[in-house]
């Protein structure tokens, strides 16, 4: 099933940082977010996913994410998630007044993916776990500053990215 999603995006500096990870991986070999061609593929924070999102939820993220942009988070530690492949993703570290308006967003989808929330942006998919240690040692530097600057909708019925909100 594929999934509609909004998506909050980093400002250029952090577009930039997250994709020399990406292009850290593939110069190293390994699985990287650059190896997915889809229109979707860009470095983001997934708000939420789900079969379908309801214009309520779209309003209100317009609303209370919309004018909350631009906001300052972190990159934060790396996560590994899954099983025999792991997706190898950075940690987003974002304030209270940036949780509370996301969790007002994700209640308005009753069938939201998953039922929780874990910031984090995606730097490489289905890693093999024997490669796990050779990726966490090219990813090894430091978060950083992350500027969130914009909101987006990804509908997969349509293959479109479309930008709601952009404060960057």
């Amino acid at each position: 099933m594929r999934l509609h999603a909004l998506e909050l995006v980093p400002d250029e500096a952090g577009r930039s940082a997250l994709l020399d990870d990406w292009q850290a991986l593939r110069d190293a070999g390994l699985p990287s977010q650059l190896d997915h061609r889809g229109a979707s593929n860009a470095p983001h924070v997934t708000v939420v996913s789900a079969p379908l999102l309801p214009q309520e939820a779209l309003d209100v993220a317009e609303v209370r994410l919309g004018g909350l942009l631009p906001v300052a988070a972190r990159l934060s530690g790396l996560l590994l998630l899954g099983g025999e492949r792991v997706t190898i993703a950075r940690a987003v570290d974002v304030d209270d007044t940036v949780l509370r308006r996301v969790l007002a967003v994700r209640a308005q989808v009753p069938d939201r993916h998953p039922a929780g929330w874990l910031p984090h942006v995606t730097l490489a998919r289905r890693v093999l776990r024997a490669d796990v240690p050779r990726a966490l040692e090219v990813l090894a530097h430091g978060g950083g500053e992350l500027v969130l600057a914009g909101l987006r909708r990804w509908d997969p019925e349509l293959g479109a990215v479309t930008t709601l909100v952009d404060a960057g």
